[in-house]
């Protein structure tokens, strides 16, 4: 089992920095291949293999944060809409919905959202959306 520990960028080698920034580029589509990550940061491809499963950013410097939701909500005409209207007020982006169809009048909508911005914290957010009439129930599943 694998020990984390959180210590300053200030006391590692710089190396470390760039194997990060050049996942931050593979991740974001900038380059395509890991040999122009690694050239484009200044470090070698055996460098970035040896620390690109050992090195990661602290939560405080990731851009966003991300929480996957379910709910079971009555099979009521703009429910998914109002519930939607109620995540966007709350300063949450939504980024991926999945939804089965109804069966006897309900059914069940999974939700994964950018919570970087969210106003408040998840537990209130939740109960707001629990509070809704039509929402009979909703369970956070995974939180990043």
């Amino acid at each position: 089992m694998s020990k984390f520990y959180v210590v300053s960028s200030d006391i590692l080698p710089e190396v470390l920095e760039k194997v990060l920034e050049a996942r931050t580029l593979l991740q974001s589509g900038k380059v395509k291949r890991i040999s122009e990550a690694v050239k484009q940061v200044g470090i070698s491809r055996g460098t970035y293999y040896k620390y690109k499963d050992a090195v990661f950013a602290s939560p405080q410097e990731q851009n966003n944060r991300k929480a996957v939701i379910t709910m079971t909500l009555r099979s009521e005409k703009g429910t998914l809409s109002k519930v939607s209207s109620l995540i966007s007020a709350k300063q949450v982006n939504i980024l991926a919905i999945n939804q089965t169809i109804p069966i006897n009048g309900i059914h069940n909508v999974s939700f994964t959202l950018d919570i970087s911005d969210l106003d408040g914290d998840i537990q209130s957010f939740l109960d707001l959306i629990e509070a809704m009439a039509f929402v009979d129930k909703v369970d956070l599943v995974a939180i990043e």
